[in-house]
């Protein structure tokens, strides 16, 4: 009977070892499935957490077109004929038919002189003329009759040129009185009033004329090679004024002091609406170069200071491109110096560096507003 309860004390000992060993068994293949998955979820919510972190950016993309680039310089307007009208003998001035600003016609009469005696001495020198002609001609006749030598002949014929050349300058001393307008244009000071004494030489007016007129400005030496005579320009004047003109001068000297250039825009003027002194941008084109249109507001800096935009590469990581300003319109700004095409980072590029990964919200153009959102 002892010998029995023996038997089934061990079986039943046996029996919970083995039960023990099969437990702990699936206890450790259990912790060993869930050692082999944990890794795994966490790797995947890092990655989420990396994603989520990432910063959110506006793209669009752009393609270069041909643009047309221009040099825009500022510079002044300036008559090209300015004349100082003088007077050519003397007298007491005793008119006056202009008034300052006003257009005159070339030819027309500005100033009259008092002729003083000017007519007595024309008259004097008109009968003098006439007798040297009849003092000469019969000169000539006696000579053919061998009456008169040809000496005398000489002398009657010198006397009759020098009559004939003091009627031509008492003439032309009687026209000197009425001062005329050397050419066309406008009236701008008038130094000689009515009752004034002017002597030769002394300025009785200054005429100024404005068509054509030209703009002086100045252009660096990186940029005159560009330019050359002949070439077309756009003057804009202030009050939205727009003029077109032509390049007439470019200097072949250069001021040491600023290593600029003169150059010469001519545009007509035939009302004068545009007056010497008046500041104006000048435009000239240096021909079409590849470029982007863009905002302003994705123009950025990088870290050495050099202008220009971020984009986002293939990989979907930010990039920085140097770009150079073509020009400045009202609706845009156009870039050079980058690729043909590129997508573009429209907003948060100032929060985004080089080399960053991003997610981005993409828009076909700017009026068409949002596309769906891409996940890099």
């Amino acid at each position: 009977m002892n010998s029995l309860l023996n038997v089934l004390k061990r079986a039943r000992a046996s029996h919970v070892i083995a039960v023990g060993l099969a437990v702990a068994a699936t206890l450790w293949v259990a912790s060993g499935a869930v050692s082999e998955k944990a890794p795994e979820k966490r790797g995947n919510q890092a990655a989420d957490a990396e994603a989520t972190k990432s910063v959110l950016v506006r793209v669009r993309g752009s393609r270069a077109e041909s643009h047309e680039r221009h040099l825009s310089l500022f510079g002044r307007s300036e008559a090209i004929n300015t004349v100082e009208v003088r007077a050519e003998t003397a007298g007491r001035v005793v008119a006056r038919p202009v008034r300052k600003g006003q257009r005159v016609e070339k030819g027309d009469v500005l100033v009259r002189l008092a002729a003083d005696d000017r007519p007595a001495r024309l008259k004097e020198a008109e009968a003098q003329v006439d007798y040297q002609k009849l003092s000469y001609d019969s000169a000539k006749k006696l000579s053919q009759k061998q009456f008169q030598s040809r000496i005398t002949v000489a002398e009657k014929r010198a006397g009759l040129e020098a009559a004939k050349s003091a009627l031509a300058a008492i003439r032309l001393d009687l026209a000197r009185t009425q001062i005329r307008a050397p050419m066309a244009g406008f009236v701008e000071t008038l130094p000689a009033d009515v009752g004034d004494y002017v002597k030769v030489g002394d300025a009785v007016m200054s005429l100024v004329d404005l068509d054509p007129i030209r703009i002086v400005a100045q252009v660096s030496e990186n940029q005159v090679t560009r330019l050359k005579a002949g070439d077309g320009a756009w003057v804009l004047l202030p009050g939205g004024l727009t003029r077109r003109g032509e390049i007439k001068f470019i200097s072949k000297i250069g001021k040491t002091e600023t290593r600029t250039f003169r150059v010469e825009v001519w545009f007509e003027n035939a009302d004068g609406a545009v007056p010497d002194g008046l500041t104006a941008e000048v435009r000239m084109s240096l021909g079409t170069v590849p470029a982007h249109k863009v905002s302003p507001a994705v123009l950025t800096l990088d870290d050495n200071g050099v202008i220009g935009v971020k984009a986002i590469d293939a990989d979907g990581r930010v990039v920085f491109h140097a770009a150079e300003i073509v020009e400045d319109a009202t609706d845009g700004m156009w870039l050079a110096g980058l690729p043909e095409s590129l997508t573009l980072i429209t907003v948060g590029q100032e929060f985004v560096r080089p080399g960053e990964r991003v997610r981005t919200l993409e828009e076909k153009a700017p009026a068409e507003g949002l596309g769906s959102e891409t996940r890099s």
